[in-house]
């Protein structure tokens, strides 16, 4: 069965993430420049959860020779009722040289200011929480050196 090719996926607006980063790591590799960045603290916040993120998880970004940058966030959330859930989250970040320039400075570059989109992705074993392992997400992203914030919609 094919699927119908006029069929549209619908967002549903899931929860918001902002995440506090540690002093960034910026090195130069074969394949691009690296940026490592390390959680310090954050929150997620939405209408079926509440968590902490918390510190110790973080992101490895790529930013390669075509200007693109290549996300690999891992972080453990904590729910307000106790819960561990596994994030994960790649996605994808393309900037002016103008915008790249004001991020490289410490700015934080807004959503509409450049095109910054990802796949959040949840996994754990408790019981409350389970309904997230089988959610797809995507998700706006705000940059900085200093944080991170993310607008996640579920796909329906």
């Amino acid at each position: 069965m094919l699927v119908d090719i006029a069929a549209e996926p619908a967002l549903e607006h899931l929860l918001d993430i902002r995440i506090a980063l540690d002093p960034v790591h910026i090195f130069t590799t074969p394949v691009g420049m690296r940026i490592t960045s390390m959680i310090k603290e954050g929150r997620c916040e939405g209408h079926a959860i509440a968590a902490d993120v918390l510190p110790g998880g973080g992101d490895w970004a790529l930013f390669g020779t075509d200007r693109v940058a290549r996300l690999d966030v891992r972080a453990t959330l904590r729910t307000d009722d106790g819960a561990d859930i596994h994030f994960t989250n790649t996605g994808r970040i393309q900037m002016s040289p103008e915008v790249a320039q004001r991020f490289s400075a410490g700015e934080l570059i807004r959503h509409d200011e450049m095109y910054a989109r990802s796949s959040p992705l949840f996994d754990t074993d408790d019981e409350r929480y389970r309904w997230l392992n089988a959610v797809h997400t995507v998700a706006i992203n705000e940059v900085s050196l200093s944080a991170v914030h993310y607008r996640v919609f579920a796909v329906r």
